[in-house]
């Protein structure tokens, strides 16, 4: 394990995991939540979700750029795109939100062009892998290439199998039991 991956499970398991009965956005109850935004906008996690995200995807051919659903997917890829820019790596990160503009441009997917780019879709945490798909339904609208979908923190509750069901590799970089919640 690395020191990043090492450090960024003790600050998610010591600041962003909170025990009770909690309702998740896909309507099924847990005793426990994963509030990766309690982190993942924090100065000292940032950085190490960015490196372990990196560290997750590098085998990954030809990815142009990261992102997915907003809100969940923002700090998760720009943290990839400052750690990738700090390696050096031309990285860049894109925000897919929920409905396409109604003024403007109009657009769903904001940032540089993913047209004809391999991206991967990522997210903070995911239970039934519904976001992801949605960024994914978007970004194809858009003609990305979907190189696969990168998740900080998989609940297994069904998201891998869902995503790799509709034909897209799961990468996830920590699991329940790294965080001790299995």
């Amino acid at each position: 394990m690395t020191d990043a991956r090492a450090r960024l499970i003790d600050h998610i398991s010591a600041e962003a995991v909170f025990h009770g009965d909690f309702t998740l956005t896909s309507g099924k109850k847990a005793t426990f939540y994963v509030d990766l935004r309690k982190v993942s906008l924090d100065h000292r996690v940032a950085p190490l979700i960015g490196q372990v995200m990196l560290d997750l995807i590098a085998d990954v051919p030809d990815v142009a750029a990261v992102g997915g659903l907003t809100m969940g997917a923002d700090p998760i890829a720009s943290a990839i795109l400052h750690q990738g820019a700090a390696r050096g790596l031309e990285l860049d990160a894109f925000v897919v939100r929920k409905e396409p503009k109604d003024h403007g441009r109009g657009r769903q997917v904001e940032g540089p062009d993913v047209a004809g780019k391999r991206v991967i879709v990522v997210e903070d945490t995911s239970t039934t892998g519904g976001s992801p798909l949605k960024a994914i339904e978007a970004l194809t609208k858009v003609g990305a290439e979907i190189a696969g979908v990168a998740v900080v923190v998989d609940r297994d509750t069904g998201a891998r199998e869902v995503i790799e069901e509709a034909g897209y590799p799961y990468y996830a970089a920590l699991s329940l039991t790294d965080l001790g919640l299995d």
